[in-house]
């Protein structure tokens, strides 16, 4: 198995990076993660929920395989595009900075090693395994500063499809959550649908352990991988 682009500097992504890194990359390819599954593992209560109301995101959890995009940064860019991605990820440092190997698809299965943020199962925001229904039920209550969780899950289903991946737990959770979202984000439709869902919904009570003040501190020191930069 060949092994070019060791020393560049690769990002994985599973989730909303995929269709919003936010940050510039000199090459996209879709790449396999194997050991790990992309679950939605993880209360929210920044970007897709609040501390009154937990959402519900996407964390990479143990066992399985996963699917993805792997983007390779300029080495110009490397500092500012990790402070990035600390900043919007490691909000409550529910995820731990590793560096996974990863297997590029579109290379010939180039083994490469990347950056990943792999869940914290320590952290009081791990949710672990929640059945489909509970996960329907934190997704359709759930916004938060990056908008609501209905769209953050409809995208994520239509980029996997745009990608070929067939994730059958999330489509069935999108079929709970509300056929609307088949109609994928952006339909305007689907918009004034979602946030009538939300409005509803997030009067409901979820039964989730609240953060406390030291919450964050408490798992900070795992979730920079010091031994890249």
């Amino acid at each position: 198995m060949s092994r070019r682009g060791q020393h560049d500097l690769w990002i994985f992504a599973y989730g909303s990076l995929m269709w919003r890194p936010g940050f510039e990359a000199e090459e996209v390819v879709h790449a396999r993660l194997t050991g790990w599954r992309r679950s939605f593992c993880i209360y929210s209560r920044f970007h897709r929920g609040s501390p009154r109301r937990p959402g519900l995101v996407l964390g990479l959890d143990r066992g399985g395989v996963c699917e993805g995009l792997a983007f390779r940064v300029a080495p110009e860019a490397e500092r500012e595009t990790l402070r990035y991605l600390r900043e919007r990820e490691q909000v409550a440092s529910v995820y731990r900075e590793a560096l996974v190997p990863l297997t590029l698809l579109e290379r010939d299965h180039t083994e490469v090693q990347a950056l990943a943020y792999l869940v914290e199962p320590a952290h009081p925001s791990y949710a672990g395994r929640l059945t489909l229904a509970e996960q329907a039920h934190l997704v359709r209550g759930g916004i938060g500063r990056s908008g609501n969780n209905i769209d953050y899950l409809a995208s994520t289903v239509a980029h996997l499809t745009k990608l070929g991946i067939r994730e059958r737990e999330l489509e069935r959770l999108m079929g709970l959550v509300g056929t609307y979202a088949s109609r994928g984000p952006g339909n305007r439709d689907t918009r004034a649908s979602a946030i009538a869902m939300v409005r509803e919904f997030e009067r409901s009570p979820v039964k989730v352990r609240p953060l406390q003040s030291g919450d964050a501190q408490r798992f900070c020191y795992r979730s920079v991988l010091s031994a890249r930069r």
